[in-house]
């Protein structure tokens, strides 16, 4: 029986929350497990890792094998190193709306420098 340590999603559609399992490998992802062993939900921010490495450890030592996802989980949790956020990209639009904003700012910051005078 090859055990897995991993990952099983629950939430709703597009609210992804996630528990850590250890499942048979043949099971579903979501399907019956043996034990729950933490929680992730990638949501919040910043993300929150909540797992219990001694349970894992001795997981590991009877053999279960983490998956790539977990593993990665599991060396944050270690480290207590935050999650590093991606930058998001804005749009073009809104990098043109925002460079207006400024220069709109920027013309009346000027102008009442010069009704000052």
């Amino acid at each position: 029986m090859a055990v897995k340590i991993r990952l099983a999603r629950h939430g709703a559609k597009k609210r992804p929350y996630y528990r850590v399992v250890v499942a048979d490998g043949r099971m579903p992802r979501d399907g019956r497990y043996i034990e729950e062993v933490g929680r992730y939900n990638p949501l919040t921010n910043p993300k929150t890792i909540d797992i219990n490495l001694e349970k894992v450890d001795e997981w590991v030592a009877k053999g279960a094998q983490p998956t790539n996802a977990v593993s990665h989980l599991i060396d944050i949790a270690r480290n207590g190193q935050p999650v590093v956020e991606k930058k998001t990209k804005i749009s073009k639009k809104a990098a043109a709306k925002a460079a207006a904003a400024a220069e709109a700012a920027a013309e009346a910051e000027a102008e009442a420098e010069s009704d000052a005078e």
